[in-house]
């Protein structure tokens, strides 16, 4: 990520921290990974969910309906002229993460390690 993209991943961040007034991010528990700008035009913001896939779903549809309000925030904010369209995706990485973590364990606990002699 360059440095402006983690400029706005960080002022996203402290969007979703506490100003961002919306009952399905309060449930959901969102937190945005990052920004990547392709041509500055569109740029895909990451964000981690927990919950359900319908709370999951909400969050994103939450965030699409704010990025009018986020979008001119980070104008003010980073002095900008032009902000890329945001589009919000779930990050799935930590539960892929997870999900390799508890295979391996299985497997381990399947197949234990036999003795060296």
């Amino acid at each position: 990520m360059n440095a402006w993209g983690e400029e706005i991943a960080h002022e996203i961040n402290a969007m979703l921290a506490g100003e961002l007034k919306d009952p399905r991010l309060e449930v959901s528990g969102g937190r945005q990974r990052g920004a990547r700008p392709a041509r500055h035009e569109h740029a895909r913001v990451f964000i981690s969910v927990k919950g359900t896939n319908k709370e999951q779903a909400d969050a994103i549809k939450a965030l699409e309906h704010a990025s009018g309000y986020i979008r001119r925030e980070l104008v003010e904010r980073l002095l900008l002229r032009r902000v890329p369209e945001l589009h919000f995706t779930l990050d799935l990485s930590q539960e892929h993460v997870e999900r390799i973590e508890r295979l391996l364990k299985e497997m381990k606990k399947d197949n234990p390690p036999t003795p060296q002699q």
